[in-house]
């Protein structure tokens, strides 16, 4: 039995008709604008002329008839964008348009119109790159391309960018196994083996977002935003060789720079150049850092630097702009409508009076001699010069008879002299009180008194203040804090009778202890009370009878405060006065949340992963620590800070003691549900949380007038 022949497909005709003989079907489907505009669509037929025709059908009059005029209803967008280009002059009304007319209509206009929009695919995103890289090479520039395709220069320079990305990586997105987002994050390094090393480390890990990938990329890099590479900037380190990594898909704050080593280089080149023009000043030392720990300059007394003095000409003219200004803004008050000019007249002479207030300041080139700075760099990368810090090795010295503190004597007087030794002998008063010769003759001079007597006496006078000090409240107060301020303030002014010691932990091993707002409160209030405070040691009894009793409470309070230590230290047992420490505390109605303490990232990244979801889960519940705990150690501090942000949460160590007390209550209710449950055969063990003791990194400061130098981490 013969086959049946297969009927073969005929296609439809292609002819060339005249504009002016098509008219657009209303039976298009296409209603709603997307895409490339008609306007878009005409310059580019302009350009390349049609590169598809159109779908056209016959127009058949009452008895089924062609007539000479055909329908578009698949191509509507092409008509019109000739159609403009008829209205522009650019085309005959009368052009040749090349068209595939359906004669046979065995399917609806409309089923064209949609199967022509439905089947076609959009080109794949590595299509368009490789297409836009073959233009690319062809001599166009990326502003030239997106020009002809209607898309932004900057879209095509995203998909030139994929050129940067590994040939393997690639091809494992053209089979979709890696997503278009990914492949974006990993453009932005041009190290096709670190971009396959960071893929194999990932690939079989439940963390293979874009933003974890640009960071494995980017771990070794130092961030435009980081102060040292502001500092430098970009240009200067494009200039030595450098190469920034830029991210076209996301703001990446001015990118990553590459070269860490070189980086730091050029900042320490920079400040060696820095340090020696500021010593060039007159400085006797400056020491230079990227940053410097906390209480770098304890021991060390301060200098400011001061206005020269106005002269009798300045003085008179001061006077009269202030004349002026107090008149002319005493008459304005009265006034009841505003005036322009007035206020104008107002503002020139308050900028002169700020002028001459806010004239240069300058230091004694005496003071300079013996002092230094320190040079380091600001959190927005600015340099920042702290100048006027003397060392205690180069205080000038005054040659006395005075006992020095510490040497011979004791101030208990338990290894006083009985004036049977001989000595330098005991001066009272400016008088000398010991008899050194130890000679009973008589000479015609008075001899000076045995140094046991002396000492009886004094005993005496010692035990008589004593007892009229406690009767006067305010004296007494006086007196101690007289002996605080010299020792907080002043260096080697040990005049005070008062036996009472004060000492101060600097903690100079915490990182980043000084850039803290407390920190800095601390330090604008001690340099305020420093410049206030008379230069010399010996004026300090008067100038505190001088102040009011408000200002001496401040005064006592900001030294009382530095002598403050709550540190837990593990060698160093100090329960009892911890302990006293809540106490204070708790009179202070203290809490580290209002003070400002949030749980960093920094923070969270020095716990063990146990400990960090166990602060999301108290303080956002299980759900939340449940969307992370897949996560690794990095990812999952950082997406921890974010849920704890706003959440009051804190850890053990700065908890006040009535949290601790709510946190043992709610852990002895979990204890009595445990119990319950275990009754029932459904207990659930507990998770062990384990500390994380590992001490963080930390910059120590670089030296740059010394021998020593530090070595920058690649990331800050």
């Amino acid at each position: 039995m013969a086959k049946n022949a297969i009927q073969k497909i005929a296609m439809n005709a292609a002819e060339n008709i005249p504009y002016d003989k098509l008219m657009l079907s209303q039976k298009n489907v296409r209603r709603i604008k997307d895409g490339v505009s008609i306007e878009q669509l005409a310059e580019d037929i302009g350009r390349r002329k049609l590169i598809q025709s159109l779908n056209v059908r016959p127009v058949l009059d009452g008895e089924g008839e062609e007539t000479d005029t055909f329908e578009v209803p698949a191509g509507g967008r092409r008509y019109l964008a000739l159609g403009i280009l008829i209205k522009q002059k650019r085309l005959a009304k009368d052009e040749l348009i090349p068209c595939i007319v359906n004669r046979g209509q065995e399917t609806s206009a409309e089923e064209d119109s949609l199967a022509e929009n439905l089947r076609r695919a959009d080109l794949h995103p590595l299509d368009q790159f490789r297409a836009f890289k073959t233009l690319s090479d062809q001599g166009l520039d990326p502003d030239e391309i997106g020009a002809r395709f209607f898309v932004s220069p900057a879209t095509v320079r995203q998909r030139l960018r994929l050129a940067s990305v590994s040939p393997k990586l690639l091809e494992l997105y053209e089979k979709d196994e890696i997503r278009l987002e990914q492949i974006m994050a990993f453009s932005i390094s041009d190290d096709h083996a670190r971009q396959e090393q960071v893929w194999e480390r990932i690939a079989s890990s439940h963390t293979q977002e874009p933003y974890y990938i640009r960071r494995l990329l980017t771990e070794t890099t130092v961030r435009a935003d980081d102060r040292r590479a502001v500092y430098v900037g970009a240009d200067a380190y494009e200039a030595a060789g450098g190469v920034i990594l830029r991210d076209l898909f996301e703001q990446d704050s001015g990118g990553w720079f590459q070269d860490a080593a070189l980086l730091e280089q050029l900042v320490f080149d920079r400040l060696k150049g820095d340090a020696e023009a500021i010593r060039a000043e007159g400085w006797k030392w400056v020491e230079a850092a990227i940053s410097f720990p906390y209480g770098h300059a304890s021991g060390m007394r301060r200098i400011y630097a001061e206005a020269r003095e106005l002269s009798a000409e300045e003085i008179e003219r001061y006077d009269a702009l202030k004349a002026d200004y107090d008149k002319l803004d005493a008459d304005y008050a009265k006034a009841e409508d505003a005036d322009e000019a007035i206020e104008a007249k107002l503002d020139q002479l308050g900028a002169e009076l700020d002028a001459i207030d806010d004239r240069p300041q300058s230091y004694d080139p005496a003071q300079k001699a013996i002092a230094g700075a320190f040079v380091t760099l600001a959190a927005n990368g600015k340099l920042q010069v702290d100048a006027g810090f003397v060392r205690s090795e180069d205080e000038p010295r005054t040659e006395t008879g005075d006992v020095a503190e510490g040497e011979e004597g004791s101030a208990d007087g338990g290894t006083q002299s009985n004036g049977d030794d001989g000595g330098d002998g005991v001066v009272v008063n400016g008088q000398p009180m010991n008899d050194a010769s130890g000679d009973d003759g008589e000479d015609d001079g008075i001899k000076p008194l045995p140094d046991r007597l002396v000492f009886d006496l004094t005993a005496q006078r010692t035990l008589a203040l004593r007892n009229a000090l406690a009767g006067d409240v305010d004296i007494a107060i006086i007196a101690a804090l007289h002996a605080f301020v010299l020792q907080v303030f002043y260096r080697f002014a040990p005049n005070t009778c008062l036996e009472i010691s004060l000492k101060s932990g600097s903690f100079s091993q915490v990182d980043g202890l000084a850039e803290t707002c407390w920190a800095k409160e601390i330090a604008e209030r001690h340099e305020a009370w420093d410049r206030d405070l008379p230069d010399e040691a010996e004026g300090l009894w008067d100038f505190l009878l001088g102040r009011d009793e408000a200002s001496r409470k401040a005064l006592f309070a900001h030294c009382v405060s530095l002598t403050l230590n709550a540190v837990v230290e593990p060698w160093n047992r100090r329960a009892k006065a911890l302990e006293h420490a809540d106490v204070l505390g708790r009179s202070l109605q203290f809490d580290m949340v209002d003070a400002g303490w949030t749980p960093t990232v920094e923070f969270l990244g020095r716990l063990t992963k146990a400990r960090i979801l166990q602060a999301v889960r108290e303080a956002r519940g299980a759900d939340s620590a449940q969307l992370i705990d897949h996560m690794k150690k990095d990812i999952m501090a950082r997406e921890a800070a974010r849920l704890l942000e706003g959440s009051n949460w804190l850890p053990e160590p700065l908890r006040a003691e009535v949290d601790e007390v709510s946190a043992d209550a709610g852990d002895a209710a979990a204890s009595e549900m445990s119990d319950e449950a275990a009754l029932d055969g459904d207990a659930a063990e507990l998770p062990a949380f384990l500390a994380d003791d590992a001490d963080p990194s930390s910059d120590a400061p670089v030296t740059i007038d010394g021998d020593e130098t530090d070595h920058l981490q690649a990331a800050e």
